[in-house]
């Protein structure tokens, strides 16, 4: 009996045990992501934004980031994606997305790796990523996030034209690629939070670089303007910097469309911009190779050393469409942007073996100044490293599709 007993409470013990042991194991294991298929059937935006998650699996990974950071590549691409979750709610893209900023921000609306005092405007860009997030959350910490960068915006250094310094260590110099980092999203703060008042400000930064940095003779703009005309890679005359860059003219027509988003049709500035964009896309056609791509030094098709770039085609293709979508362009730049994705998916694109796609022929980098010094001339630009699958390619790529519905 003793034994019946004994044998009895040990079953009941061993039973218990293996419960509990398999609930810890059930519990302790987080559910695993399942493995991303990518369909040769799927439009060339969800090809592109899930090879990119399926390479990175953290949205910080992208650019093949080691860690988290408050970085404007990441935003460029997590806003492609965002854009790309309004025509296709795929729950992934939105995870992806909350992924990122949720690992950055903080409970008291501070930014891991975000630093203010550098008046930086790059990393003005992610701050985009925040206003649906809060709109959806209503957490008070994205609202601190969001106003934090706009504090950046009301603090950065101006030329004494009133231009944004691109840098607090880049004095008295905008850059094209400034207008991208800064204005689109002061643009959708002031219509937000501050009832459009500063609408006239973000028109000011267009103004400012578009009498400066436009060449009269092509109607390009130049990719940077040094108001001290100090740096010895501007012109001493004009402030300008020596060549077009394709990718900075991406960086300035994507920052007029994205801006008009949000810029009242009936605001005394909107028609102006309108007018940039119609000047520089004008320009731009010209230069449009029979590929339908652009070179890298967009004016030096022919010249030795240049190449069709992956990142500036992709910008003016997102620019065109998206121009010509909304009516700021006439409906034949959505043709030129149809021909450029054309030229992009059948001259740079390769599918790989797991069906996802690699976009080649960006250029990784490029800027003016800075250590080790740039020079700003041809021979610099064309020998800048290429990445294939850039982010600053990939971004716009994504834009572009999704404008084009394709």
């Amino acid at each position: 009996m003793k034994n019946t007993k004994r044998q009895s409470y040990f079953t009941s013990v061993v039973l218990v045990c293996l419960i509990a042991f398999a609930s810890c194991k059930v519990t302790s294991q987080e559910p695993a992501k399942k493995e991303i298929v990518i369909s040769k059937n799927l439009k060339w935006s969800d090809k592109m934004a899930l090879t990119l998650m399926k390479r990175h699996p953290e949205a910080y990974m992208i650019d093949d980031s080691k860690k988290p950071k408050w970085d404007y590549v990441h935003a460029l691409v997590l806003h492609s994606i965002e854009e790309l979750y309004k025509k296709n709610p795929d729950a992934r893209y939105k995870a992806y997305i909350r992924g990122y900023v949720d690992e950055l921000v903080q409970n008291d609306g501070t930014i891991k790796t975000y630093e203010l005092d550098k008046y930086n405007i790059d990393l003005v860009v992610p701050g985009r990523l925040l206003f649906d997030i809060y709109a959806a959350s209503k957490e008070d910490k994205y609202l601190k996030a969001m106003q934090l960068v706009r504090k950046q915006i009301a603090e950065q250094p101006r030329t004494q034209s009133g231009g944004f310094w691109h840098k607090k260590i880049y004095p008295n110099q905008m850059w094209l690629d400034g207008l991208y980092m800064g204005e689109p999203f002061y643009a959708q703060y002031t219509l937000t939070f501050e009832n459009g008042e500063n609408f006239d400000d973000i028109a000011k930064q267009f103004e400012v670089i578009q009498s400066h940095a436009t060449d009269p003779k092509t109607g390009l703009l130049y990719h940077a303007w040094d108001e001290s005309k100090q740096m010895p890679w501007a012109n001493k005359e004009t402030g300008n910097s020596p060549n077009f860059w394709s990718r900075a003219l991406g960086w300035y027509v994507m920052a007029l469309v994205d801006v008009l988003d949000y810029m009242p049709k009936d605001h005394p500035k909107q028609k102006e911009l309108v007018k940039y964009l119609n000047n520089a896309s004008a320009a731009l056609a010209k230069y449009q190779d029979k590929s339908g791509l652009w070179y890298q030094v967009t004016d030096k098709g022919g010249k030795e050393g240049n190449y069709l770039e992956a990142s500036g085609s992709s910008m003016f293709a997102y620019a065109f469409a998206k121009g010509a979508n909304k009516g700021y362009l006439p409906a034949s730049y959505k043709k030129l942007a149809n021909k450029a994705f054309d030229g992009l998916t059948k001259k740079l694109i390769k599918t790989d073996a797991d069906g996802g796609i690699t976009l080649t022929q960006a250029c990784q980098v490029a800027g003016l100044g800075g250590t080790p010094y740039r020079d700003g001339s041809y021979e610099y630009y064309v020998n800048e490293k290429k990445k294939d699958n850039d982010p600053k390619a990939t971004g716009p790529f994504i834009l572009a599709a999704l404008e084009l519905n394709r």
